[in-house]
């Protein structure tokens, strides 16, 4: 009874194994065979059925798989990388059972990437001013090509910054960034710019933007009139960032540092009457020339420009508008950061001062001769130094300004003879000349002596040189002038006049050769000069003091 019990159930039990084992031999089924996908890549969903357990295996790194096994049904996702060329590539993924082996294959097909250049945004519409810091725009552009940034030639006032373009993981887009910078717009008119991205190499292209960039006019300015230079005034001081600026609700007779012309005035015109005779700005910020809007103060006879922020940073040019302005008398460019004057600048032929101290001046600028200026009385030319330096041998530094770079004293300047000249606090070296073998320069004659009863006969008994005779001031201290004094200073007739031991004298520091810097011969006292001007009222003048 037992065993008859016992051999029933084990054939049930086997009954039940040989089902068990139909169902796992009923094969796989998949909902699909094929994945077609782009060149973008991603992640595509396949329903899964094995009987048993099965895994999924495959040969190609771009493809993933998961779950990678399991039992029975399962959703698989099949994540596929982002293609690294051009042309499509095809891989599969094996879906096999473990109890029998057999297998089914999913075939992956996707796309390679086009070549392609592609602007987020391709239209900038720009300002016609804006500071310098703000005038600029980014251009974000997906690339898989290298590329070239074609601006037209004739297109001067656009320009872009370096940038990288790093392809080093196959032709897959890459984005970057393209700064472009921008000039202002001095036209009342718009203008317009195509920049095109040219390939590097000859590949065909699929899609390749344009960027169109559109610049405003500027503000249109009625040249030659009051409401004219109003506008250029506040246009001058918003471009300088001139730190307290005018306000434009108020006339401008109400404008600090402005003087307009009025009939009392002399050299006034009936035309000039209301408009600007003499503007200042003061304490600004700009990196860039004078703004050209001073090209319509056609009426000043002055203008002053001082204090610009970091100075001793720049290295700034001046801008042709300025050179414009032929009526112009006295001109102010202090503490711009100016390391060069244009030519152009002589065309300022009416002008009778001219301040330039405080810049950054390595030469003395060529267009500064009494031929280009027939009219300039006094010139100013001091404190072009970057950096305070006392011992010139001692350093390695070329740009600091101060006229360094000139081989010797400037000649030029003594000889044009200004009223004022003055050279303080620069790095002039070498000896003052003393033009004893020049015969160009004249000496003083007795005609001379006989035509102004303060000059003494020694002038004449020495063959003193006639250097500066009309020089009322001249100042060359702190430089690192070396050698002698030579006569024609040590016995000018306004040397008490230029205050000789603070103003001429006076020398400090080393020149580049080390030689320490002052005149070998500075006198102790000014009683050798009172001793032969007698018609001079005597000062206690000393080298002390």
């Amino acid at each position: 009874m037992d065993i008859k019990r016992f051999l029933i159930i084990a054939f049930v039990s086997l009954a039940l194994c040989s089902c068990s084992d139909d169902k796992t031999d009923g094969g796989t089924s998949l909902e699909s065979n094929v994945i077609k996908i782009g060149a973008a890549g991603g992640v595509q969903k396949i329903k899964v059925n094995i009987a048993g357990r099965w895994i999924a295996s495959t040969d190609n790194p771009w493809i993933t798989v998961s779950p990678a096994n399991g039992i029975g049904s399962a959703e698989c996702e099949f994540k596929i990388d982002s293609a690294l060329n051009a042309e499509a590539r095809n891989g599969f993924v094996r879906l096999q059972s473990l109890s029998n082996w057999e297998s089914q294959d999913v075939a992956i097909e996707q796309e390679g990437f086009p070549y392609t250049i592609e602007l987020d945004d391709n239209a900038f519409d720009i300002d016609s001013y804006k500071v310098t810091e703000e005038r600029y725009f980014d251009v974000k552009i997906r690339s898989n090509v290298e590329f070239d940034v074609e601006i037209p030639s004739d297109i001067k006032w656009l320009k872009h910054d370096k940038y990288t373009l790093n392809l080093n993981r196959g032709l897959r887009p890459r984005e970057v960034t393209v700064r472009f910078r921008w000039d202002i717009n001095t036209a009342a008119v718009e203008r317009l710019a195509e920049v095109k991205f040219v390939p590097r190499q000859g590949v065909q292209m699929s899609r390749n933007d344009v960027l169109s960039v559109a610049q405003a006019g500027a503000e249109p300015i009625i040249p030659d009139t009051r409401s004219g230079d109003s506008i250029a005034l506040l246009a001058i001081a918003r471009n300088l960032n001139v730190l307290s600026q005018w306000d434009s609700s108020q006339p401008m007779t109400m404008w600090n540092n402005v003087v307009l012309w009025d009939e009392t005035m002399q050299g006034c015109t009936p035309e000039n009457v209301g408009r600007v005779k003499s503007a200042q700005f003061l304490l600004f910020s700009t990196s860039e020339p004078i703004p050209f809007e001073v090209r319509y103060l056609t009426a000043a006879d002055e203008l002053y420009f001082f204090g610009n922020a970091n100075t001793f940073l720049k290295s700034l040019e001046l801008g042709e508008d300025i050179c414009e302005l032929t009526q112009l008398r006295r001109l102010t460019l202090g503490s711009y950061g100016l390391v060069s004057l244009p030519n152009s600048l002589k065309n300022l032929k009416n002008l009778e001062y001219l301040d330039i101290g405080s810049n950054n001046f390595q030469t003395v600028p060529t267009v500064l001769t009494k031929e280009n200026f027939p009219k300039l009385r006094s010139l100013v030319m001091n404190a072009n130094q970057r950096n305070v330096i006392y011992d010139l041998s001692n350093t390695t530094k070329t740009n600091i300004g101060g006229f360094i770079d000139e081989p010797e004293f400037p000649t030029e300047l003594i000889l044009w003879d200004l009223d004022t000249l003055v050279l303080s606090v620069n790095y002039l070296q070498g000896k003052l000349p003393d033009f004893e073998n020049d015969a160009t320069v004249p000496v003083y004659t007795q005609e001379d002596i006989d035509r102004a009863d303060t000059l003494p006969q020694m002038l004449v008994d020495r063959r003193i040189k006639k250097v500066m005779p009309k020089t009322k001031r001249f100042a060359i201290n702190f430089n690192r002038l070396t050698g002698e004094i030579p006569d024609w200073l040590l016995y000018h007739p306004a040397l008490d006049w230029w205050i000789p031991y603070s103003l001429v004298f006076n020398q400090e520091g080393k020149d580049q050769k080390g030689n320490s810097a002052g005149f070998d011969n500075v006198p102790a006292n000014l009683n050798y000069y009172y001793d032969i001007y007698t018609a001079k009222e005597r000062k206690e003048i000393s080298a002390g003091q």
